[in-house]
């Protein structure tokens, strides 16, 4: 079966992991990932983003739905799908003696169609490590190999989990540029990580789970949306809140007050903005410490976590 470059790449469909005694890690997810798309799973601890990635990389059969990776079932067609798919785990697990020349010279052995290794490891910043040992590796270095291994198939779709953990903040940045670069030359990438900031520069699109469901899910600025912008400033001497405009005239929804700085919480950025400077201007006033921004991946992230853990206990006190 051939996938054309308007289809899905990866497609899922209330997608179940149960492990033994019961437990239902992954609980009836659904997404699809598109040709050159960069897609990012985000979740706590527990919350079934490796559960997931290991279904769709074949590495287990879903206890319930389905999932297609390239237009084949991973599990069952493995040899059909392996070939043109990279993976990075949390831990590669490579032989601590093997120097890093070796062992990318090892795992092309493996690899169909596998690029030169040192061109796997230029990519990622090792050129000049290969005759280094993997035991002598820094943590980030051996990330960065973990990645080079992955690339050296050349895939179509590649899995990343957590790829950044353990590097500084150069050898991170490093590694977005690489993402971007494969995307742009329409590789699939699915991610997961634990750095929101990560997704939010990556990602064209994201999936949050919860306790193996998603609980939100698009691009990174509608799954923001829902959460509503902040304006922070410090009162003008001789000035209080009741000053303001009515703060429900400005689409404030929600405000506190510590000493002289007021913060606001709205939906409506540029109107509350807007109103708010206007009435500074008439007043000739200054507002000092002034800060508008969105709300961040960071605050959507915490609070559906919030929403989450409040409905569970809403749920087990009615019980």
């Amino acid at each position: 079966m051939n996938i054309n470059e308007h289809e899905h790449v990866i497609e899922v469909t209330d997608l179940r992991r149960v492990y033994g005694g019961g437990f239902e890690a992954v609980r009836g997810i659904t997404f699809s990932v598109d040709r050159g798309e960069v897609f990012a799973l985000l979740g706590t601890n527990g919350a079934g983003k490796t559960s997931t990635v290991e279904l769709l990389e074949g590495l287990a059969r879903p206890a319930g739905g389905r999932v297609r990776v390239l237009g084949h079932d991973p599990h069952a067609e493995r040899d059909v799908v392996r070939p043109r798919t990279g993976v990075m785990l949390q831990e590669g697990g490579f032989p601590s003696e093997l120097t890093v020349a070796e062992t990318a010279r090892m795992w092309a052995g493996c690899v169909s169609g596998a690029m030169p290794e040192a061109e796997a490891l230029d990519m990622v910043g090792l050129g000049r490590r290969t005759g280094v040992r993997v035991k002598q590796l820094s943590g980030g270095e051996r990330r960065r190999l973990d990645l080079a291994l992955a690339l050296l198939g050349r895939p179509e779709v590649l899995f990343l989990d957590e790829p950044t953990t353990g590097l500084d903040a150069e050898g991170r940045r490093d590694t977005w540029e690489l993402v971007r670069e494969l995307r742009d030359a329409g590789t699939t990438v699915l991610l997961t990580t634990h750095y929101l900031e990560e997704a939010e520069n990556l990602a064209d699109r994201i999936a949050i789970l919860h306790e193996g469901r998603i609980a939100a899910a698009g691009t990174p600025a509608e799954v923001t949306a829902a959460q509503p912008s902040r304006i922070s400033f410090e009162l003008p001497q001789g000035y209080f809140v009741g000053d303001l405009p009515p703060l429900d005239d400005m689409g404030v929804r929600e405000h506190e007050i510590d000493g002289r700085v007021v913060r606001l919480r709205t939906h409506e950025l540029q109107r509350t903005a807007t109103r708010l400077l206007v009435w500074a201007d008439t007043a000739g006033v200054e507002l000092r410490r002034l800060d508008v921004r969105p709300a961040s991946l960071e605050e959507a992230f915490l609070g559906i976590a919030r929403e989450a853990a409040g409905a569970a206990e809403k749920k087990e006190y009615a019980a």
